[in-house]
């Protein structure tokens, strides 16, 4: 049996090329579809209208809409779900159907309707930093979303880049898993975020070689470099 008040579970999910449904096609939903577009999704709407964005992607073959409001049945072959219309019925109804599927569904607003919420996320390329209250005060989550998006600038994003190809490179070299282990830890030192903003590209390129050695390529520093002072 379910606790009264269970802890959710974080996870990051792949949904690039995989079905989703959004329930809903006024401003909420625009907002949702726009997520699942930029990670990837196929998306489906199912809505007696759209939003003017929606209709547009609708008409540009970006979105696939079914004008019509929800019926049971309408989530079979979805991978995820998001109800984002505020008729309790329907929000009930595809809960329900959710459940018998064993489908992710997200109600926009009704935790109790959930099976996973949406965590404010800041977003620096690929380092995504999220906040969760358990839907409990999404107001509070955005607040400190945007308090880690001014500590956390765009530096981050291109540090994530500059340590995944060195992370390539290392794993490569067919060490063992616990010699990988220590070079990325000395590898990651937080100073590196700071030398990027401040230009200090040189004694990031040392501190890479004293880690990895004198004959490591650093062909991904200029393009990192170059990439920062465009952004």
């Amino acid at each position: 049996m379910l606790a009264d008040n269970p802890q959710y579970f974080p996870v990051c999910l792949k949904i690039a090329g995989r079905q989703c449904l959004v329930i809903g096609g006024g401003r909420v939903g625009e907002r949702k579809v726009q997520g699942l577009l930029s990670h990837g999704a196929v998306v489906k709407v199912i809505s007696p209208e759209l939003s003017e964005t929606l209709f547009a992607l609708q008409r540009a073959g970006t979105i696939e809409w079914l004008p019509r409001l929800y019926q049971e049945g309408d989530l079979a072959g979805a991978f995820l779900v998001i109800a984002a219309t505020d008729d309790p019925v329907v929000q009930e109804r595809v809960h329900a159907e959710s459940e018998a599927r064993n489908i992710l569904l997200n109600v926009a607003d009704v935790p109790k309707w959930c099976n996973f919420i949406l965590p404010a996320t800041a977003r620096r390329g690929d380092l995504s930093i999220s906040v969760s209250t358990a839907g409990k005060s999404p107001a509070l989550a955005s607040t400190l979303r945007q308090m880690l998006e001014i500590q956390f600038g765009p530096e981050y994003g291109i540090l994530v880049k500059i340590l995944g190809a060195l992370r390539d490179s290392v794993l490569a070299d067919g060490r063992p898993h616990s010699e990988n282990k220590v070079i990325f830890a000395r590898l990651a030192d937080p100073e590196m975020a700071v030398w990027i903003k401040d230009g200090l590209w040189q004694k990031l390129a040392r501190h890479i070689q004293e880690v990895l050695g004198p004959d490591v390529p650093l062909d991904c520093l200029e393009a990192a470099r170059q990439e920062y002072q465009q952004s």
